[in-house]
């Protein structure tokens, strides 16, 4: 009690778009106040405590659910915290949760000797039944996803794939392989092209036929977000779907590619045309790497920073990398968490995009970078939506591209998020991101805007 579960819990479930449960103040409403139930006896809210534990437990419904400290006395609920739910402990300093709880009328907070002995009692079984430890509600996102990010990770990459390494084929960019070596040996790695190259049919029919993993092996997608999408989809693919992690190397990979568990190959019809939904186990994420990049490395992902900072509404790309790619990852992984598989509300993460990917189309992938198509689709998207487009341009700076307008356009039709041949946007409202459908008239002009005469 103290530690602030339903603070974060209430956050996570604002930003995940699930329904939150307080397991405290659903029996209140239900049974009275606490206080009064204690009187009755603990034994008799501790029935209760369980019961309802069950059934929030039970519930088809996803949702963010904050348990009262001695829930974990049950060894019912211990058993379902286990199999039918992913817990977190909010971690917290005993002092500040006593300062907290102190003079509340809490029941088991009224002697700050006995309000430690409880943590102590409690310790091991909040340690049994959790994954890990939290302290904000970023940290419950990203573990929900099972997204770590860290300075020096890469150097402990063996360690961190908690693998038996003959059954660890990594699929690496073959740049990456060489400028950042494992320091661990495989049972094989598999080099790809850099960047668009590797996300053909023919590098993924090379993979399958190079592989030699049985069900029970990992593959590890170790390079920028093209390697990632590759890895991905073979891991999903082959032997009807293989446990993977992702190793991102670039910031385009860390702050977006690499979560969320799209996985895909581009066609000579359009980008990322030929893919699977197919989450990574983990995702680790050494901000330590970057060192490497390119200055156009980096725009590619600070394209994605921007991106994520309009939807977010936090001017994001001013923070220093480590915070930047944790909450940058923090809010797709809330998105990703309460839609899955792209059947909602996920399709605001495609800001800018449907022109990025037109773009990127119609320059066959060569010569127009992921990123400075991205910054282009921001434009437009924020020109339609009435917006100011001044944080794009002065932290990407865009400049409109030279190539085949009608390319780019009949490319832009064929964008996924059509429906019934109507073109569907996302826009940036005054209440935030909205996916619109827009006259096909307007979507042109905005697109033609973005293309050198």
């Amino acid at each position: 009690m103290g530690a602030g579960k339903s603070t974060i819990g209430k956050k996570v479930a604002a930003l995940s778009g699930r329904p939150f449960v307080d397991v405290d103040r659903e029996i209140e409403r239900r049974h009275g106040a606490v206080a009064e139930l204690f009187e009755r006896g603990e034994a008799e809210f501790r029935r209760i405590e369980e019961e309802l534990a069950a059934e929030v437990l039970a519930s088809s419904t996803p949702a963010v659910i904050a348990f009262g400290g001695g829930a974990v006395l049950s060894e019912r609920t211990r058993e379902l915290l286990l199999t039918a739910a992913f817990t977190l402990w909010v971690d917290v300093d005993v002092a500040d949760a006593w300062n907290r709880v102190r003079d509340t009328g809490r029941p088991l907070a009224r002697d700050a000797d006995q309000f430690r002995r409880l943590l102590d009692e409690r310790r091991p079984l909040y340690e049994a039944v959790s994954a890990g430890l939290v302290e904000s509600a970023d940290d419950v996102l990203l573990a929900g996803l099972e997204i770590e990010v860290g300075r020096g990770l890469l150097a402990k990459l063996a360690d961190r794939l908690g693998e038996s390494l003959d059954a660890v084929a990594v699929i690496g960019d073959e740049h990456v392989l060489d400028i950042h070596p494992l320091g661990f040996e495989p049972s094989a790695v598999h080099s790809v092209p850099r960047g668009e190259a590797a996300k053909t049919p023919a590098v993924l029919d090379r993979l399958w036929n190079e592989l030699r993993l049985d069900r029970h092996g990992t593959i590890v997608g170790y390079g920028g977000g093209s390697t990632t999408d590759l890895a991905g989809l073979t891991a999903a693919t082959y032997l009807r779907g293989l446990r993977w992690i992702a190793v991102p190397t670039t910031l385009l990979g860390q702050v977006d590619a690499a979560i969320g568990g799209k996985t895909a190959i581009d066609l000579s019809a359009g980008k990322n045309l030929v893919g699977a939904f197919h989450y990574p186990a983990r995702v680790i994420a050494d901000p330590n790497v970057l060192a490497t990049l390119s200055e156009a490395q980096r725009r590619e992902g600070l394209a994605e920073v921007v991106k994520t900072g309009l939807l977010a509404g936090r001017p994001l790309w001013e923070l220093e990398d480590e915070a930047m790619i944790r909450a940058c990852a923090a809010f797709k992984a809330a998105v990703c968490l309460g839609d899955p598989f792209d059947r909602g509300r996920r399709a605001i993460l495609n800001l800018g995009h449907t022109f990025a990917h037109a773009l990127e189309t119609a320059a066959g992938y060569h010569g127009l970078s992921h990123g400075d198509a991205v910054a282009l689709g921001l434009v437009a998207a924020l020109r339609l939506s009435g917006r100011s487009t001044a944080a794009v341009e002065n932290v990407l700076a865009p400049k409109p591209v030279r190539l085949d307008r009608e390319r780019a356009w009949a490319a832009l039709q064929r964008d996924k998020k059509a429906q019934r041949g109507e073109l569907r946007l996302v826009l940036l409202g005054g209440e935030g991101p909205t996916v619109e459908t827009l006259p096909a008239g307007e979507v042109r002009a905005a697109l033609d805007q973005l293309i050198a005469d």
